[in-house]
This record gives C-alpha cells, structure tokens and sequence, in this order.
C-alpha cells in the first residue's frame, strides 16, 4: 500500500552492514574504542549509583573507577610512552569520545586529571615537570585540577586577577589571590581529590607585568590542604555532581622558581623574564593553543552523549505503538508517524554529519601535535575549527537530548531511562573549554583576518581596525557578491526559478550553496565594520552592532565545514549499501540544514518560494527513506547495551 509514509518511486532500500559501518565509524581507533567500550561494560553499575549514593560517596566511587581505568591504559593515550603513555593523542580522543556513552562524571574527571592536569603539564612544562609529574598522573596516583577559571573571570583570560610575583632573594614565586573575584572558581578535583594545581596567574618580575603564566602549586600533602591555600567545595550543581568542583584561594603560597611552566617563557635565578616569543599577545595565544585539546575532546563528548539520546528514542520508536490508522488495524509504530521522522531522523544525520567533522578535527589534532603537519598556519587552523566545532557538537547535544526526552513520552521522564542525567551532566558542555559564543567569535575572527600570523594577538578592537582597513578589499573582492550569484547559478539546471526537486541531491549544489551563505555573510560583516570605522565611532561599539552577523558567519562557516567533512567521507566509500545509506544521510543533513535557514537564502535570492518547498519535500521524503535504515544506524554507534540501560523503552 502506498502512503504518505512511502518513499518516492523506484528507492531501492539499501542494506546496512552493522559491524561494518562500526568499523567505519570506528576509524583507525577500533582497538582504543573497544577497550573502552569493555570499560564501561565493567562499571555500569555506577549509572545507577549516581542515583543511589550520596555526593561524598558518588565522589570517590568515580575516582575509584577513573583510577582503574587508568590501569588498563585507557587514559593514558595521548601521553609519551616513555613516561608510560601511549604516545598516540588521536586515540586519546578516539577514547574519549566512547567513554560519552557512560556515565558523564567519570568522563569529566577523566577530561579534568588526563586532558587538563595532565595535558598542561605535558604542553606547557618541559622535560623537568615531565620527570616529575607524567609517571604518577598517568596512573591516577597523583591526582590534580587544572585551575585558570576565576569567580570573576572565565572566558577572558588575559584578565585573570590571580598574581605570582618573583621574589629573587629566595627564587620562589608568590602566588596570592587578590581578592573574591580572583578565588578559582569551579575547578574539577579541587573539592576533594586534587593534591597539585595548575594554576594560571600573571607574573610579575621585578615590578614589570609579563601576563598570564601556568605554575605547578601544591594544595595537599597526604589529603590535607596545606598552610596558605584554602579550598571551599562548591557543592551539588545541576549535574556532573561525582566531580568535585571546588573554590582555591592563595594566601601568599611559596613555590620553587621551577614551579612555572616554562616551555614558552622563563625566570632566571636572578630574576630575568626570558621568553622566545617576544610579543606578549602572540606568546599568550601561543600557550592557549597548545590546550586546544580540551575543545576536541567535549565536541567529540557531545556528539557521544546525543548519540545515546537518539539510541533510546529510535529504539523506543520502532517498539512504541500509538493510534491505529483504521479500525481493527494494529496502532502504528511511533516512527512511521511523519511527524517522529521529522522530529528524529534529521537530527540522526545531523550527528553522522558531526562525527565525521569530529574526525577531521581529531586527525588535524594527531597531525599537529605528532609533528607530521605542525606549522602556525596549521595551529591557526586547528584552533579555529576546533572551536567551532565543540560549539555546533554541545549545542547539537543539548538540542537532542530535549527532543530525544519529549520523544519518549513520560517513560522518557524516569530516571531509569537516562535522559535525566544526560539533559543534567551534558548541559554545561556548551559552556566549559569556552562559551560557545565566545568560541564562535574567535572562529570569526580568523576569518576575518585570514588567520594572518601578525594578527593573532589582535584583541577584539583590533580585530575590528584591522578588518575596516587593508584587509577588508581582500574580504570584499574575494566574496564579490556577482561572482557568487554566478557560482551557485551555474548548478540550478532549470535556472534560478525552477521548482521540481532535480539537482537537490547533488553534492554540488548542497556545497556551493553553504558555501554562497558563508561568503556572503563574511563580506557583509567586513561591510559592517568598515562603515562604522569610516564614521570614526568607537570600536567597540561597532563590534558589538555587528555581533548577531558575527556569530551567523562563525555558525554558517562551521557548518560549512560540516557537510564537507560528511560528502568526503561518503565519497571515500567503496560502494555498496553502507555508501548508499551515508549518502541518503549526507542529502538529509545538507537539505534540512538549508531548510532550516531558508529565510536567509530567499533574503538573499537563492531559494524561489517554489524552491523551497520542494526542499521540504525531499526532507520528507529522506526521512521516510531512511526510516528503515535508523536501528542499523544508531546500532553502528556501537553503544554497548548496558549503557543504554533503559530496559523498557529499548527492550
């Protein structure tokens, strides 16, 4: 019988291998994401001790299972093997990523111990803290916080208050925290577990400011906080309540001057500031960079934590039976509604389309970091799609784990069902390793500056002088509006007023069309700024008019990337049915993305009414193709069942 629910004429279903889409997805990393997987399997209890035990409890039971984790080399990956890593950071993220399936505050005080502690000691130190520190961290025997954030301060970092003053009588530094606003704030391990800090603070050498620099501080000896620290715990939090965040206050703390993290920049005996690096601005963004994993790793987490969410509500779907559609008929499965296509499938191939992108931002980390593809322009870079990329990955989350819950009706509201602990745990991801908003106006800005070396260090008023003058012709004459116009036209077959669906699924024309939306966006922005510096009003003022344009450009670039990322891959594919239900996907990803902007593109001429329309009607039609595709795509994740634990709606 042919209904609303039926594909178009002539699809032939394709089939999926499961095993050997995870492959796929399981990339160069199938033996890490194994062990983790059988990780999980070994403590899941402890997605039902979350709820059981109380916060003390709950506290050491994560630090117990992090520690055991760490002993069959799990989370040592990404450091040298010759201080007992893995020396390969690619699988640490690839690690990462997987343990998202879990329970979130194990996977947070991983990120905080291995990828914050431990990742600024082995960016920012040298082979001395090497030495001394990687060995006993790497096991979990030495545990620390990573402690930059301030009550006052989080996102602007050069503005932290925290001071380390070098005292050359005794060759210490004085670390001392000012005043409220300049305690660390909400540091992971602090409350309880952390017996090091690293801690960011500005230095001051011989009355002369030299910014922010990362010092190796104790904070406990034997599990005792010591004399001139303080540390407040900062109690239940809306989730992620097994890591014990906590509140550092510095009361004149001595530290040996080899306390400072002196990869970039030193204090000699006598009190000398010595630095390679020359320029304070590009010196700080220099150290900054070097930290950037911790933005891959909670995109890569994001993307693991709504890849659980849709698990749940695809499996519910397809056993979920609700009103029959005639009289004496079996009540139809929730997933052959349009409407829960609608609601889950675009969202589905949203998150391939992100895994993918995940995957060329992990690779372009492992080239960097392993030194095969290191160069400033290839930091940039990282930097920059990096940021944008956790910021769609966690919003993506977010969105998913609210849709996937109101999917699952009000068995979607019990604990038992997970969506109450990934809604609570995950929420703050659009937060930490940076706001997201934050993160998108950095990536606008290596647009804006073609990601130009002497213009690294521009803060955001320089950002903006710097666009309004030479920079902006380049802007303007490279996204000339005609030449755009003239790109995208030449791939609508009918011209610009067609309106049948004929070319919606060429890879071409779903790429030239982002693509025509990014440019367009840029020079307009270059546009904007240059106007308001024309008429001599203030910088600031300019970009802050112009910041809804600004964060619009970062999203469309980003996205940008995204479908690239996703039509590569596909394109890389032998043929066959895994090809073909990746492709269905990609076209899903790319058309509901346009869908869903199309004010803007008919704003701006490259949608007819009739157009769109027929756009909408493909996304339809991708959903209803897809539809008997979604179990084996959601079971190619690879998610083991236990982590789904929702027994009633998943079966």
């Amino acid at each position: 019988m042919v209904t609303e629910n039926t594909p178009a004429a002539g699809h032939v279903q394709p089939e999926i291998d499961v095993p050997g889409l995870t492959r796929v997805l399981d990339g160069d990393y199938t033996g890490i994401r194994d062990l983790v997987r059988s990780n999980l399997v070994a403590y899941a209890s402890v997605l039902e001790e979350a709820e059981e035990l109380g916060i003390d409890a709950y506290r050491e039971r994560v630090r117990e299972i992090v520690v055991e984790m760490a002993a069959t080399g799990q989370t040592g990956m990404g450091f040298p093997e010759e201080y007992g890593g893995g020396g390969d950071v690619g699988a640490s993220i690839a690690a990462f990523e997987t343990l998202a399936f879990g329970d979130l505050s194990v996977l947070v005080k991983v990120g905080v111990q291995f990828g914050l502690f431990g990742g600024a000691i082995l960016q920012l130190g040298t082979e001395r803290h090497h030495r001394a520190y990687l060995p006993d961290l790497i096991t979990g025997r030495l545990m620390g916080c990573f402690a930059m954030t301030e009550t006052g301060h989080g996102s602007d970092v050069q503005s932290l208050g925290t001071v380390a003053r070098y005292d050359p009588a005794t060759q210490e530094f004085v670390l001392t925290t000012p005043g409220d606003e300049a305690c660390k704030d909400y540091i992971g391990n602090a409350a309880r577990h952390a017996e090091l800090a690293v801690v960011f603070a500005q230095l001051e050498v011989a009355g002369k400011a030299e910014g922010v620099h990362a010092f190796v501080v104790r904070v406990r000896q034997d599990g005792e906080v010591v004399p001139g620290v303080r540390i407040e715990d900062d109690g239940r939090k809306m989730g992620l309540n097994g890591v014990d965040n906590g509140r550092i206050r510095f009361d004149g703390v001595r530290v040996d001057r080899e306390a400072l993290l002196n990869r970039f920049a030193d204090v000699t005996a006598e009190g000398v500031y010595e630095s390679p690096i020359e320029n304070p601005g590009r010196r700080f963004f220099t150290m900054l960079g070097t930290l950037v994993q911790g933005r891959v790793s909670v995109a890569g987490a994001g993307v693991g934590a709504a890849k659980v969410a849709l698990a749940v509500a695809t499996k519910y779907a397809v056993r979920r039976r609700q009103f029959a559609a005639a009289p004496d008929t079996e009540e139809q499965l929730l997933l052959d509604y349009g409407l829960h296509q609608r609601r889950l499938l675009p969202l589905l191939a949203r998150t391939y389309a992100l895994h993918f992108a995940q995957d060329a931002v992990r690779t372009q980390l492992h080239e960097v970091f392993s030194g095969t593809g290191d160069d400033p322009q290839a930091r940039r870079l990282l930097e920059s799609r990096a940021a944008g990329t956790k910021a769609l990955a966690t919003w993506h989350a977010t969105r998913v784990v609210q849709e996937c819950r109101e999917a699952c009706g009000g068995a979607g509201y019990l604990s038992v069902n997970r969506f109450a602990a990934l809604k609570a745990d995950s929420d703050i991801f659009t937060t930490f390793e940076g706001d997201n908003h934050v993160l998108l106006q950095l990536v606008a800005k290596g647009l804006l500056t073609h990601y130009a070396s002497e213009f690294e260090d521009l803060d955001q008023l320089g950002t903006v002088r710097h666009v309004a003058g030479l920079a902006v012709e380049t802007v303007l004459e490279k996204t000339s509006a005609h030449k755009l116009l003239e790109r995208v036209r030449d791939l609508l077959p009918g011209g610009d007023e067609w309106d049948r669906e004929a070319g919606l699924l060429d890879p071409e024309y779903q790429l030239a069309m982002v693509r025509f939306r990014e440019e367009h966006m840029l020079a307009g922005v270059a546009r904007r700024l240059k106007r308001g510096m024309d008429a001599h009003e203030d910088p600031g003022a300019v970009f802050s008019r112009v910041q809804d344009h600004v964060i619009a450009l970062a999203r469309a670039h980003v996205e940008r990337l995204v479908l690239e990322a996703f039509t590569d891959r596909v394109r890389a594919l032998p043929d066959g049915g895994d090809k073909e239900a990746l492709r269905l996907l990609c076209d899903l990803f790319a058309l509901s993305a346009i869908e869903a902007d199309r004010a803007w593109f008919m704003e701006h001429g490259r949608l007819t009414v009739q157009r769109s329309k027929a756009i909408s009607r493909e996304v339809n039609d991708l959903c209803r193709k897809v539809r008997p595709l979604a179990l084996d795509l959601v079971d190619a994740w690879g998610i083991p069942d236990e982590m789904l634990r929702a027994l009633d709606l998943v079966g």
